[in-house]
């Protein structure tokens, strides 16, 4: 069996009038979730809990108050990020382990198909944790 490689475009231009699949899966409301550190600290704080905890559990992960720590928890909830359970009065917020794994799975794949192979995936590229220590 031949394996036929995709003609990659010329110029930017061509590549965004190409549809591929990283363009469904660049969502930037699950970005612009992630992007307040706030946020990044309470489902980090979520995920090493590892079972749904309510708004005021979660809240004493950070020093910032109860309404915000619910506004920020509602925000990574309507991104996909959180599952939100309520019970009467109190709402349980959970990570959507499964569904977050299997999308930044997704995401790296695309990234993976979109590379030129000698070009931009070597063995020896940085890791993420390198990159983003070269950024700052």
């Amino acid at each position: 069996m031949t394996q036929t490689r995709k003609r990659l475009p010329d110029n930017p231009r061509a590549a965004a009038r190409r549809a591929e699949a990283i363009d469904e899966l660049l969502d930037p409301a699950l970005f612009k979730a992630l992007a307040d550190p706030t946020r990044v600290l309470l489902l980090a704080c979520l995920a090493k809990c590892g079972r749904p905890c309510a708004v005021g559990e979660i809240a004493e992960c950070c020093s910032v108050d109860l309404s915000v720590v619910s506004r920020h928890l509602s925000m990574l909830a309507r991104a996909g990020i959180l599952e939100a359970t309520r019970e009467g009065r109190v709402v349980r917020y959970a990570v959507r382990h499964e569904n977050l794994a299997a999308h930044f799975r997704a995401v790296a794949d695309a990234f993976q198909s979109c590379c030129t192979p000698g070009a931009c995936c070597e063995a020896s590229s940085p890791s993420p944790i390198q990159l983003s220590r070269k950024s700052r």
